[in-house]
């Protein structure tokens, strides 16, 4: 076999292999159940991330868009969900329209890992640490020095955050990420 037929047939089964890699996580993910944050858990999160209306707020895995149309009502944001689930996305831009904040916020069916962040100046969170520990790159990578990521429930692991809280029960995670 020819160095380039057996560079060929490497790539391919190379391509193979990570496509039913990235096809097996998508179908993982989509598993995951839907869990609604707590409005006054939101509030926190959106407090403890200092939010204003200069700032755009992602929140990925945002199923029905509460984190997402609180921060458009309550702190003026521009906001953007990511959510696999198209049930989600839709109850999601209903309940915007009904809260009148459809102009300030956006819903997209996407899977996260493969979405450009980069517009986000913080990033809410409440996801399994897996899956926060797998985040950790695409968040230091995609996201500018001073934004911030706030979590509910999971830390992302091996990674101080600078603020923490519990309340209730629940837990919060805010951290900032770093200058170059």
């Amino acid at each position: 076999m020819s160095p380039g037929i057996r560079t060929a047939v490497l790539l391919l089964v190379h391509v193979g292999l990570t496509t039913a890699r990235l096809s097996a996580q998508w179908d993982k993910y989509e598993e995951i159940p839907f869990v609604a944050t707590p409005p006054w858990v939101i509030d926190e999160m959106l407090k403890m991330a200092g939010v204003t209306s200069k700032d755009v707020v992602y929140d990925l895995g945002s199923g029905e868009g509460d984190i997402v149309i609180r921060a458009a009502q309550r702190f003026g944001a521009q906001a953007v969900g990511i959510e696999l689930r198209p049930e989600l996305i839709e109850k999601a831009r209903q309940r915007a329209h009904e809260a009148k904040v459809a102009g300030r916020v956006r819903f997209l069916r996407a899977d996260f890992f493969y979405t450009d962040i980069r517009e986000a100046t913080v990033v809410t969170l409440f996801l399994l640490p897996e899956i926060n520990r797998a985040l950790r790159p695409k968040l230091l990578t995609e996201l500018r020095p001073g934004s911030r990521i706030v979590a509910h429930a999971f830390p992302i692991p091996d990674w101080k955050p600078q603020k923490f809280l519990e309340k209730d029960g629940r837990k919060i995670f805010l951290w900032v990420v770093p200058g170059p």
